[in-house]
C-alpha cells in the first residue's frame, strides 16, 4: 500500500504538469505592454506594493520601489486593469493598446465592508452580502494585531475561541466543543489542510507562514461541510499567503521578548528570553516566472503545567487534611492507583503480615485508593520550546489564464500538548509538498502531507515508567501496606479497633515513607538517567514514538462562469488518502499490518441573483465515502438579502465529522487502559463484548468489595452491567444541522459596520469513548437446569484490579456514538466597528454559547466553551505618519471543562494586549514595542494546560513594499 501511496502521488504532480504543458503549447496571442505609475490622489506620493492586476486572468503584477509597474499582456483588447491597495478604493481601468505612461491615483479610503472573501463560498464575493458568518484579517490588521503574533491575534474575531497548550501551539474552534486537539475544525494555509495525519486536528501555526508572508486569514465559524467535506464541523480557518508576482522584495523581521515575569510555584523564579526572527524574499522575471522564500525560527521558555489540584479530591476520606490517593493534575507516575482494602484478599499479602505478627490486623485495611508518588511536570517535559519554519515556492505562468506553482512547507521543534495525556511533543516535523494549477476559473491542487514525531514522548507515562523501574506496583503496594498496619500497630490500635482519622492519616504517612525508600529523586544523575532511558525506548516498552503517518489529498473545482450566465454554478471533488505508519506506538501498523483510509467526495453548489440583484440564493451539495463507513450527503441553503447597505442571511447548513484515525484504528496502552479503535476489527480482536462490564459498574464493585462484602456476594455482583452492542453501538459519523439568522450592515455615512448572528445547532450520533473491564472468563455462569448457577470465584476476583501488561490487559477506552439522543446547541455573536475621526478605530464584539442538552454523567459533555464572552479594541495606526497603536481587551465568563485527561472548572479571563509602532521610512522599517497580558494575569484556557502570564517585546520590521 505504501508503493501505491507513492504511485499515487507522483501520478498526480504529473498529471498536473501534463495538463499545464498542453495548455501553455496551445496559447498564443498578440502581446500589448502597459507601464506607468501609481499614486495617491491627494498627497500625490507614488504607492509602493500597489497591486496590478489583468481581470479575467492570473497576470498581474506589483508597483517598485518609485511606484512604477510594467506588464506585458498577451490578451485581446480591450483590457481591464485592476489596481488595488488595502486602504484604498480599488479601481478599474481599460487598455486599448499598448501605454507606456499610464498614470493612476487611488484615494485612500474606510476599509470597513470594503473586504472580499474567498472561503464562504469558495468565489470572490463581498464580506457584505456573504451567506454565512465570516470574518477576515487583512494584511494591515495582522501588521497591527495587539498580540505578540497576529495568530494569537485571532483570539480577537468574533466568534472565535482559541486554547493554548503551549507557548507556541494555539488550537483554533468555533460554536463550543472545544478540545486542545480540535478534530472539528479545519484549517487550510493555500489550500493545504494542515492537520497532522496520526492526530487528525490542526497543528495551529507550527508549519504555517511567518507573518511576513501573511496576505489574509479568513474565518468562519460553523457547519462547513457542504463545501469542504468531513471535519468542517464546527468552521474554517482559511490562511492565504503572499503570492510572488504581487509581493515582491526583501523582508525581515526580529523580535526580543521576555516571559515568566514574577514567576510563581513551579515556574522559573527569574524573567526567561524569548526569541524570533524571520525573512522572506520574492522575485519576479518578465511576469513569467516567481519564486519566495521563507524562513523562520523560534525559540523560548514555554508556560509550566504548574496545577497541583486533586483530580481524585471526591475520594478523600472524611476527616482527613489529605488525600492518600490525589492525582494531581500536573503530576505524573500518581496516576496507577489501587485500594488498599483488597490486599486483604491477596494471599501473598496474607502471609506477609502473618509473617510480621500483623495477620490479626488485616481487618483494619481500609477501603481507600492509594496512588503512588508522582513527578512533576518540570521534570519530566522539555520546556525548551522552539519552532524553524521553511516555506517557498516556484510559481510559474504557464498562460494568462492558468499559473502552475510548486510549494513546501517544513516545519519543526518542540512543544507540549495535552490530549489524552500530556505529550512532549520533542524535535517533531511536519512538511508539506503542493503541486497547484489555477485560472480565474478552476484550480486542480495535489498535496502530501508527512509528520515524524522526532524525540516525541507521553509525559504521563514517563512518571510511570521511572516508578515502576524502581519499584514495580506490587512491590511498592505490599510494602504500603504493610508499612500501613504496621504504623496502626505501633499506635497501639487494636486488632479490632475503629482507628480515628488522625491516626489513619499518620499510618498513610508512615506507610509511603516505607514505600518511597528507595525513591528516585528529581535533578540526581540517577533520575537523569533512569528518565533517558524511560523516553528513548519506544512505546509500549518506554514512552517514544515512532510515528511517521502520512497524507495525500487532490481535489480540483471549476467555475462555470465563463460558460453559463443564468446562474453562478461551481463543481468540485476530492480524493484522500490516509498512510498510517506509526511503528505500533499509537496504532496496531506493525510490519505486515499496513493501515490505509481512503476517503473520496464531490459537491456543486448553483448560486441565483433575484429582485434586480437585490436577493441572492445559494444552494450546494456534497456527497462524501469514507471506506470504513456509509457514504454522507451534506447540502447547505442559504439566502441573502439586500437593501443598500442593509444585508439580511439565513442559512440551513449541515455538516459531518468522520470518526479520525485515532478513533478508527488506535491501539495503544496508556497504563489506565488500552485505547482501542471503534471499528469491529478492534472489537472483535479484544473481545471486549465478552465478559465484559462497564468501568463504571466495576468501580461501584470494586468499592463494595473494599468495603468488606464477598466479591462473589450478590450484593456486590449485582452491581456489575455487562456490556452489550446496545451500550457502544457501531462507531458511524457524527452529524449537525444548523440554522443561522445574521445581520450585516454599513451605517452612519459607512463609519459604522454592523455584523450580528444567532445559530441554533443539533447533533446526532455524537462521537464519545467509554470504557470496560474484561473478566477472563464467564462471572455469571449459564444456568443448569434451571437452577441458578454461583458467581465464578476465580473470575469476578480479577475484575477488581487493572492489568496494564502489555498484552494481558484487561482495561479497554473505545471509541462509539451517543445513540437516541440528539445534543443542541444555540449561540449569538454581535461585532461592531466604528470608524472615528483622525484615523482612530473602535471595535468590539459579544458572543454567547451554550450547551442546552444535560448528557448526564454517564458521557462527559466536552462542550468546554465559556457562555459569555467579549473583546474590546481601540486603535490608530496613523496617530501620526509615524506613530500608531493598537490595545485589545479580552474577557471571558468561568465555565467547566471536561476531558478524557482532566475535569475541573476554569476560572474567568481577562487579558488585556497593546502596542505601539514607529515608522522608520528611510529605511522602510517599523519598529513595535509591546505586550499580550499586559498585567501579567495568571491564567489557563483550558483545564491541564498550561499557566499563562506575561509577554514583553521589542520588534524590528523591514519591508521593501511598506507603505
Amino acid at each position: 500500500m505504501k508503493n501505491f501511496t507513492r504511485f499515487l502521488a507522483k501520478g498526480l504532480f504529473l498529471s498536473l504538469l501534463l495538463v499545464s504543458f498542453m495548455m501553455a503549447g496551445a496559447y498564443a496571442q498578440s502581446t500589448v505592454s502597459v507601464s506607468g505609475t501609481v499614486t495617491d490622489d491627494i498627497s500625490k506620493e507614488t504607492l509602493i506594493g500597489v497591486n496590478v492586476r489583468v481581470k479575467g486572468t492570473v497576470l498581474g503584477t506589483t508597483t517598485d520601489f518609485n511606484g512604477k509597474f510594467n506588464l506585458k499582456i498577451n490578451e485581446p483588447t480591450p483590457i481591464t486593469l485592476i489596481f488595488s491597495s488595502i486602504g484604498y478604493t480599488s479601481k478599474e481601468v481599460v487598455i486599448n493598446e499598448s501605454v507606456s505612461d499610464l498614470e493612476v491615483s487611488l484615494a485612500e479610503t474606510s476599509l470597513l465592508g470594503q473586504e472580499v472573501v474567498v472561503s464562504a463560498s469558495r468565489v470572490e464575493e463581498s464580506i457584505l452580502q456573504s451567506p454565512v458568518s465570516i470574518e477576515k484579517m487583512d494584511i494591515l490588521a495582522i501588521r497591527e494585531t495587539a498580540s505578540d503574533n497576529y495568530y494569537k491575534g485571532i483570539a480577537n474575531l468574533k466568534g472565535v475561541d482559541v486554547t493554548t497548550s503551549s507557548i507556541n501551539f494555539q488550537i483554533v474552534n468555533a460554536r463550543g466543543f472545544n478540545s486542545t486537539g480540535n478534530t472539528r475544525f479545519v484549517q487550510l494555509t493555500d489550500g493545504m489542510d494542515t492537520q497532522a495525519p496520526a492526530l487528525n486536528f490542526p497543528i495551529g501555526n507550527l508549519n504555517g507562514p511567518s507573518e511576513l508572508d501573511v496576505e489574509s486569514v479568513e474565518f468562519i465559524p460553523g457547519a462547513a461541510s457542504a463545501l469542504y467535506g468531513p471535519n468542517a464541523f464546527n468552521g474554517i480557518l482559511l490562511v492565504n499567503s503572499k503570492n510572488p508576482f504581487e509581493y515582491q522584495g526583501l523582508s525581515a523581521t526580529y523580535k526580543q521578548g521576555v516571559n515568566h515575569l514574577n514567576g510563581q510555584g513551579n515556574e522559573p523564579s527569574s524573567p526567561q528570553p524569548m526569541y524570533e526572527a524571520s525573512i522572506r524574499y520574492a522575485k519576479a522575471f518578465n511576469n513569467k516566472f516567481a519564486f519566495k522564500v521563507n524562513a523562520s525560527y523560534s525559540a523560548a521558555e514555554d508556560w509550566y503545567g504548574t496545577d497541583q489540584s486533586d483530580l481524585n479530591s471526591n475520594r478523600q476520606p472524611a476527616g482527613f487534611s489529605f488525600n492518600p490517593g490525589e492525582n494531581r493534575v500536573h503530576v505524573f507516575g500518581d496516576e496507577v492507583a489501587t485500594n488498599i482494602g483488597l490486599l486483604a484478599n491477596s494471599g501473598a499479602f496474607q502471609q506477609a503480615a502473618q509473617s510480621r505478627n500483623l495477620g490479626d490486623f488485616l481487618g483494619l485495611l481500609p477501603n481507600q485508593v492509594v496512588t503512588r508518588t508522582g513527578y512533576d511536570e518540570r521534570d519530566l517535559v522539555d520546556y525548551n520550546a522552539k519552532n524553524f519554519k521553511l516555506n517557498g515556492g516556484l510559481y510559474y505562468r504557464i498562460t494568462n489564464k492558468a499559473e502552475l506553482s510548486y510549494s513546501v512547507n517544513y516545519g519543526a521543534g518542540t512543544t507540549v500538548y495535552t490530549g489524552a495525556q500530556r505529550y512532549s511533543l520533542k524535535d517533531f516535523s511536519i512538511i508539506q509538498h503542493k503541486v497547484e494549477l489555477k485560472g480565474d476559473n478552476f484550480f486542480l491542487r495535489a498535496y502530501g502531507t508527512i509528520e515524524d514525531s522526532g524525540e516525541s514522548y507521553i509525559a504521563d507515562l514517563t512518571g510511570v515508567n521511572i516508578n515502576s523501574t524502581w519499584k514495580d506496583n506490587s512491590t511498592w503496594y505490599a510494602q504500603y501496606g504493610l508499612g500501613y498496619l504496621g504504623a496502626l500497630a505501633q499506635q497501639g490500635v487494636a486488632p479490632n479497633g475503629m482507628p480515628t482519622a488522625q491516626q489513619q492519616m499518620a499510618a498513610h504517612m508512615a506507610a509511603r515513607g516505607v514505600a518511597d525508600q528507595g525513591r528516585i529523586m528529581p535533578g540526581t544523575p540517577q533520575f537523569e538517567a533512569v528518565k533517558q532511558q524511560v523516553i528513548n525506548q519506544f512505546i509500549p516498552q518506554g514512552a517514544l514514538f515512532n510515528d511517521k503517518s502520512a497524507m495525500y489529498h487532490a481535489e480540483g473545482q471549476y467555475d462555470f462562469k465563463n460558460e453559463i450566465d443564468v446562474v453562478d454554478l461551481q463543481v468540485g471533488a476530492s480524493y484522500r488518502l490516509y498512510d498510517m505508519n506509526s511503528n505500533g506506538t499509537i496504532f496496531a501498523d506493525v510490519p505486515g499490518n499496513d493501515i490505509t483510509i481512503s476517503e473520496y467526495g464531490a459537491y456543486a453548489q448553483v448560486a441565483k441573483r433575484l429582485l434586480n440583484d437585490k436577493l441572492k440564493l445559494t444552494g450546494s451539495v456534497r456527497y462524501d465515502k469514507n471506506e470504513n463507513f456509509d457514504g454522507q450527503f451534506n447540502p447547505r441553503l442559504s439566502a441573502v438579502l439586500t437593501q443598500n447597505n442593509h444585508n439580511i442571511r439565513l442559512s440551513y447548513q449541515t455538516g459531518f465529522r468522520m470518526p479520525t484515525t485515532q478513533a478508527q484504528h488506535i491501539d495503544l496502552n496508556v497504563v489506565s487502559a488500552r485505547l482501542i479503535g471503534g471499528l469491529p476489527f478492534y472489537r472483535d480482536r479484544y473481545q471486549i463484548f465478552e465478559n465484559s462490564f462497564t468501568l463504571a459498574s466495576v468501580n461501584a464493585y470494586t468499592e463494595a468489595v473494599a468495603s468488606g462484602v464477598s466479591p462473589v456476594s450478590p450484593a456486590a455482583t449485582s452491581l456489575l452491567q455487562p456490556v452489550t452492542t446496545d451500550l457502544i453501538p457501531e462507531l458511524r459519523p457524527e452529524q449537525v444541522q444548523s440554522i443561522e439568522l445574521g445581520y450585516k450592515s454599513l451605517l452612519s455615512d459607512n463609519r459604522l459596520l454592523i455584523d450580528a448572528a444567532f445559530y441554533y445547532n443539533r447533533y446526532t450520533d455524537f462521537i464519545s469513548q467509554t470504557a470496560v473491564r474484561k473478566a477472563p472468563g464467564p462471572v455469571f455462569p449459564v444456568p443448569a437446569n434451571g437452577e441458578e448457577a454461583a458467581i465464578n470465584a476465580v473470575n469476578a476476583p480479577t475484575l477488581l484490579t487493572p492489568v496494564t501488561t502489555p498484552g494481558q490487559e484487561n482495561t479497554f477506552q473505545t471509541y462509539t456514538n451517543i445513540v437516541g439522543r440528539d445534543v443542541e446547541a444555540a449561540g449569538a455573536a454581535i461585532g461592531m466597528t466604528y470608524s472615528l475621526p483622525n484615523n482612530y478605530t473602535l471595535g468590539g464584539n459579544y458572543n454567547w454559547n451554550r450547551l442546552l442538552t444535560d448528557l448526564g454523567e454517564e458521557f462527559l459533555a466536552e462542550f468546554n466553551t465559556p457562555e459569555h464572552k467579549f473583546n474590546v479594541s481601540f486603535g490608530n495606526r496613523k496617530l501620526t505618519e509615524k506613530l500608531g497603536f493598537n490595545v485589545a481587551y479580552r474577557w471571558q465568563s468561568a465555565f467547566r471543562w471536561e476531558s478524557t485527561f482532566a475535569i475541573g472548572d476554569v476560572p474567568a479571563v481577562q487579558t488585556l494586549d497593546a502596542q505601539v509602532s514607529y515608522k522608520l521610512k528611510d529605511i522602510k522599517s517599523i519598529i513595535k514595542l509591546g505586550a499580550s497580558n499586559v498585567l501579567n494575569e495568571r491564567y489557563f484556557l483550558n483545564y491541564g494546560g498550561p499557566t499563562v502570564g506575561g509577554i514583553y517585546y521589542i520588534s524590528i520590521t523591514f519591508d521593501e513594499l511598506m507603505n
